[in-house]
């Protein structure tokens, strides 16, 4: 009896000390997207979007885009066809091109078509609404807009170290052919480098 006594008491004060650890502890929080959180060196999010921006108002700012509106009406339409990474590390395209399409269609200047396994599932599912639709509301085949312009590029990285500090370099090269003549008509770079301390990395 006497045993148990001081045993209860002291797994309360234990319960307590963890819990008052656990309350102190440094948790999650919610930030505003924009804000850069720049944990390591490495590319992130905030690279993503302003190389995305910067590089497609440059786009715009070549004489294709200015002789097009000249002589069309409506907006260029563009496929992006391949965006590879070469770098040294994992980058989610996926997610730079749908930064890259992103500033455009906001801005309202440039429609994009999708290509690829996208494209080949909309054409199964407009194959399906041809067979189960209700008269009438089925897609209909043979209306899909042609791209006039062609998006492909590559992200490459240079890393440079001296045990102390690091300093990583990422180049992004796009480029825009148009369809019709074969023509680069764009020729886009953008370069990040980055320094950071032995600590940091």
């Amino acid at each position: 009896m006497i045993k148990s006594r001081f045993i209860a008491p002291a797994v309360v004060a234990s319960a307590l000390v963890l819990g008052l650890t656990a309350c102190s502890s440094p948790g999650v929080q919610r930030i505003d997207v924009n804000q850069e959180v720049a944990l390591s060196d490495r590319w992130n999010d905030t690279d993503s979007r302003l190389v995305a921006e910067e590089m497609m108002a440059d786009m715009l700012t070549f004489p294709w885009y200015s002789n097009f509106k000249v002589s069309h009406s409506g907006n260029p339409t563009v496929i992006v066809q391949s965006i590879r990474n070469k770098s040294h590390e994992h980058i989610p395209v996926d997610t730079f091109i749908n930064d890259i399409k992103r500033s455009l269609l906001r801005a309202g200047t440039v429609d994009f078509v999708v290509g690829g396994a996208e494209r080949d599932d909309v054409r199964d599912e407009r194959t399906d609404q041809e067979l189960n639709a209700a008269p009438g509301t089925a897609a209909e085949f043979g209306l899909e807009q042609g791209a006039g312009f062609a998006l492909s590029g590559t992200i490459n990285s240079i890393v440079d170290s001296n045990g102390e500090q690091r300093v990583t370099y990422y180049q992004v090269d796009l480029k825009l052919i148009d369809m019709t003549s074969n023509r680069e008509v764009w020729n886009g770079q953008k370069k990040i480098k980055k320094l950071a301390d032995k600590g940091f990395f």
